[in-house]
């Protein structure tokens, strides 16, 4: 059987190169796949090889190169979800991008000292701008919350003596897990602590953390449950509750604070949400939160608390397969310099200006954006403005709505599915949601430079598809 519509391997490679993709040698086993598998398709059924155009083909085999081979791009996030755990999390300013990453090009006095002329700390500078931000003893930084706890549990804790494990008591309602199956219980065991759980699901007491002492007791831990919440009979201890118990008994209060900022929100729901300055005043002797969450930076871990056991850390030989490479620690560096200045901050740090936006804010875009939208006329596509609630995200607070409008569209000949696969298959793929058999599009999520591109896509769509 001949395959008449079948684009040639270097129809598809000029195609590929047309849509930027990668093309060529590198992508060959993914373009023979598509052309082999609409050869079974034709084989199966005949009519298809005269139903199925050969640009349809095309884009069959783009859609298969893209899936395969990026995996990093940029997105547009519609979702209204401000710290998406699957989409990047934080997204980083440009601003700030171009203040660090062109230094990068060159050498860099990364460890040395230009003062003296001598070795000097990578993270010297970090260091004191945490100090300053939030009146902590000492501070570090390693690659991610998870690295922050497992070194505080790792070097904080002693040795092993006699088959004996220190022991850290959490409570039975705090031990987490978090995306990619990563739980609580699995980085106290690698880091050579024994968990002991204490209380219930949903309710626990100061009591329960005191008839758990016993002589081997190195610490309690407070976890933040950061991405779900229980409600209805429910009772937990507060920070300094336990911090005052276990310095009472010589013991460590550590906290796994999840994610924190320095900047005191004024939004409705967020500002309920302590600063890490009021986080420290209640004790703990360490205390860990993620960079790029709530703060609104690069990936990070950041550790805070008395000097005494930060350096203990430092010291500690595991810290070295922990801490942050160069180019992290300029962008966090200039995260963290732009909130020395809380009046410019949400210019600088996107996720802090996207959840301090207003409704009355989101409602001007969505209807700036709406005047750009050329509807032809007996058009099928129904776009409305909408109410809508934002969230601020897993990892932060995941079940606290904000309130924020969207765009809803939908057409009677396209399913709420088929319009968000189209969404997603463009060369900036659009991550939407669907909600009433409609698409919604959460103006509280999209960034200014996505506004162009948007508009651009969803005018294509109407246009071709009336």
């Amino acid at each position: 059987m001949t395959y008449q519509n079948l684009p040639s391997i270097s129809e598809c490679d000029t195609f590929l190169k047309g849509k930027n993709l990668p093309h060529g040698k590198a992508v060959r086993e993914q373009v023979n796949n598509v052309l082999d598998q609409v050869r079974i398709e034709i084989s199966k059924k005949p009519e298809k090889y005269v139903s199925e155009a050969n640009s349809e083909i095309l884009e069959r085999v783009a859609a298969q190169v893209r899936t395969q081979t990026q995996t990093s791009q940029r997105v547009i996030n519609a979702t209204g979800v401000v710290v998406h755990t699957n989409l990047g999390r934080a997204p980083l300013s440009e601003h700030l991008l171009l203040k660090v990453l062109p230094d990068m090009s060159s050498y860099s006095n990364l460890e040395f000292d230009l003062r003296t002329g001598k070795r000097g700390s990578r993270d010297s500078k970090i260091r004191k701008l945490l100090r300053t931000l939030s009146g902590a003893e000492d501070a570090m930084v390693v690659n991610n919350n998870a690295a922050a706890v497992f070194l505080m549990l790792k070097a904080l804790n002693g040795k092993e003596t006699e088959n004996k494990k220190p022991e850290v008591i959490v409570s039975r309602g705090e031990l987490v897990e978090i995306g990619g199956s990563f739980r609580i219980p699995d980085i106290m065991r690698e880091a050579g602590v024994k968990l002991v759980e204490v209380g219930t699901t949903n309710r626990c007491r100061i009591a329960d953390y005191e008839q758990a002492l016993t002589e081997n007791t190195a610490a309690l831990l407070k976890v933040h449950p950061s991405n779900y919440e229980i409600h209805g009979f429910t009772e937990s201890v507060s920070v300094d509750k336990m911090t005052k118990l276990a310095h009472s008994k010589g013991l460590f209060c550590f906290h796994d604070w999840g994610s924190g900022s320095f900047y005191k929100f004024r939004q409705r729901g967020l500002s309920e949400y302590s600063t890490v300055e009021q986080e420290l005043s209640f004790g703990p002797d360490l205390l860990t939160f993620s960079g790029d969450k709530l703060l609104g930076g690069i990936q990070a871990g950041v550790l805070l608390g008395k000097a005494e056991n930060i350096q203990r850390l430092r010291n500690h030989p595991i810290y070295r397969a922990l801490r942050l490479d160069k180019v992290t620690l300029g962008l966090f560096e200039a995260t963290l310099e732009a909130y020395l200045d809380f009046k410019t901050l949400a210019d600088k740090v996107p996720t802090v200006g996207l959840l301090e936006l207003t409704c009355v804010e989101i409602r001007e875009k969505v209807n700036n954006f709406l005047k750009m939208l050329n509807f032809p006329n007996n058009t099928s596509w129904i776009c409305k403005l909408r109410e809508t609630e934002s969230l601020t995200g897993g990892g932060a607070l995941p079940e606290l709505p904000i309130n924020s409008v969207a765009l809803v569209l939908s057409h009677p000949d396209w399913s709420s599915n088929e319009l968000q696969n189209w969404f997603r298959s463009q060369d900036v793929p659009v991550i939407v949601r669907i909600h009433e058999d409609k698409i919604w599009l959460d103006f509280r999520t999209i960034l200014p430079q996505d506004n162009e591109e948007l508009l651009r896509m969803i005018s294509l769509l109407i246009s071709t598809y009336a």
